[in-house]
């Protein structure tokens, strides 16, 4: 629960920045090139949390300069429509509108510093048959840094998923997510007015008259009190690494399988819902399909360059192309009125051999014998045997691939229209992405249901303010990112929406911080 009492402060600042993902950074670098003493604390031992793990560390900032200097000629009312279009108003209009316009103005902000770099990604938005989507897409992701010019603040950033879980060796460049974190770990260095602290977990906030005024955390085993004379803004992500949490809101899956790292156990939405912050959106994630891995981990993959999937009756139930959230959610869905059980199998022939046709596991396929071994991966020289190996009638197997095979002869997907969405193209060519499956021994590949993190959380107003259940600001406390309800709501527009999210709503909170 909130403190109210007199306390005792073991530290000091302006501007408490809770997490170190894309948004902890961004808040905790506007806070400080504003003037403000600034202290960023990270619960885990290694800086940029879920953003650290993001192969492409993406931002959808429609309209921003680096798009425009690639010749883009999108509006931000397009954008706008767009965005409204797909999210529709299960969240506040003001609050959607606040985040599709204020990613250009940031961006002109940051690149002003010459640490922050960024270049664009091609990528298309989600739902392209809405009106304004982008066949392009409104996308640009951080430019890659050598890692000499980290120097020793490699050390503590956290590696990419291969090598923090596999303990595979650092790749030769720091990209993506990583990329990012890093050159804001950069920016920051030049503020003598800003700090930075690990393992600092804050799980209560002080509350005097109503207002936040600081924050507890236990470091090193002492319980550590921080005065804030000014605001908390929390970016610590959301609690989908927290399993109570997600059985007590209701969220599908377990925390295993989410791509979040150990820290997000979302203690400081704990703490601001017990300071009086109203919530939203609890039981929704960022979702995606899972290849289910040898240690049992279904982890978020996608680009897949062949193969159907098939529920437990041996039938395709989805658009195998479609943007990942988008799959994930037609999955739950089915979950949820009986129509599909987990896990469910991906069906391909031997055109490539025995490796599933996926071209972009998060988490790196291993040796294939550890997937035959563990039963995730079945090879059959007939279609009827394999589906006898995975438990799916064998008829309809058989039924459906020939189905599909014939969608595929004719040029067109009648049941789920793959191929019919430019996001169903990307990895493919532009080319219809519906390969055959003729050329035994025929194989199958158990998936799962993945996340990228939890997005309900506290409710904030169009500055990142946290607000009780009335309605009104709760003085002091900030949220921005999976901390904060989404303004996406029930979708996932476009790649780039929950950094993008992050990085502008930490942003605005520092600017009113800054403001006093």
């Amino acid at each position: 629960m909130a403190v109210q009492q007199d306390v005792q402060w073991d530290d000091e600042c302006d501007v408490l920045v809770v997490g170190s993902g894309g948004g902890g950074v961004t808040g905790a670098y506007t806070a400080a090139r504003e003037g403000l003493e600034t202290l960023l604390v990270e619960a885990t031992d290694r800086f940029g949390g879920v953003t650290s793990y993001s192969g492409g560390g993406g931002m959808w900032f429609p309209t921003n300069a680096v798009l425009k200097r690639n010749g883009d000629e999108d509006t931000i009312e397009d954008a706008l429509t767009y965005y409204r279009a797909v999210v529709g108003d299960r969240t506040p209009a003001d609050l959607q509108e606040t985040y599709v316009r204020a990613g250009a103005p940031l961006i002109d902000y940051l690149e002003q510093d010459s640490n922050l770099k960024f270049m664009e990604l091609p990528w298309p938005d989600y739902f392209g048959k809405a009106p304004k989507a982008s066949a392009k897409g409104r996308h640009i992701m951080p430019v890659p840094l050598k890692p000499e010019k980290l120097g020793t603040l490699r050390d503590v950033l956290r590696p990419p998923l291969d090598t923090d879980w596999l303990g595979w060796d650092l790749p030769p460049q720091v990209i993506g997510g990583q990329a990012l974190i890093g050159r804001f770990l950069l920016a920051l260095q030049q503020y003598p007015n800003a700090r930075t602290q690990l393992n600092t977990p804050i799980d209560e906030f002080v509350v005097e008259d109503g207002a936040v005024v600081g924050a507890l955390a236990t470091v090193d085993g002492k319980r550590t009190a921080i005065k804030v004379n000014r605001g908390v803004i929390v970016a610590s992500g959301g609690f989908e690494r927290n399993d109570a949490m997600r059985a007590q809101y209701g969220v599908p899956g377990v925390a295993r399988d989410s791509m979040a790292p150990p820290g997000s156990q979302g203690k400081a939405i704990a703490a601001g819902i017990a300071a009086g912050a109203d919530t939203d959106l609890m039981d929704q994630a960022w979702w995606s399909p899972g290849l289910t891995h040898p240690d049992g981990n279904s982890a978020f993959a996608l680009w897949f360059t062949g193969g159907i999937f098939v529920n437990q009756d041996g039938e395709r139930f989805v658009n195998e192309s479609a943007a990942y959230d988008r799959l994930g959610r037609a999955a739950l869905d089915q979950i949820a009125d009986g129509t599909l059980t987990l896990p469910f199998w991906m069906i391909y022939d031997d055109r490539d051999g025995e490796r599933p046709p996926v071209q972009a596991p998060n988490v790196s396929i291993q040796e294939t014998e550890k997937y035959v071994d563990a039963g995730l991966w079945k090879t059959a020289d007939t279609l009827e045997e394999l589906a006898g190996k995975i438990g799916v009638p064998a008829d309809r197997l058989a039924a459906t691939v020939e189905r599909f095979n014939g969608f595929v002869e004719n040029g067109h997907d009648d049941d789920f229209l793959r191929g019919d969405e430019p996001y169903d193209r990307a990895f493919s060519e532009g080319k219809l992405p519906l390969t055959p499956i003729s050329e035994g021994p025929f194989h199958a590949a158990q998936f799962g249901l993945s996340d990228l993190g939890t997005k309900g959380g506290m409710r904030t107003d169009t500055v990142g303010r946290v607000l009780n259940a009335d309605g009104e600001v709760i003085r002091g406390l900030y949220a921005a990112g999976n901390s904060m309800a989404a303004p996406s709501g029930y979708v996932y527009p476009g790649g780039g929406n929950p950094i993008g999210t992050s990085m502008v709503f930490a942003h605005l909170a520092a600017k009113d911080l800054a403001k006093g």
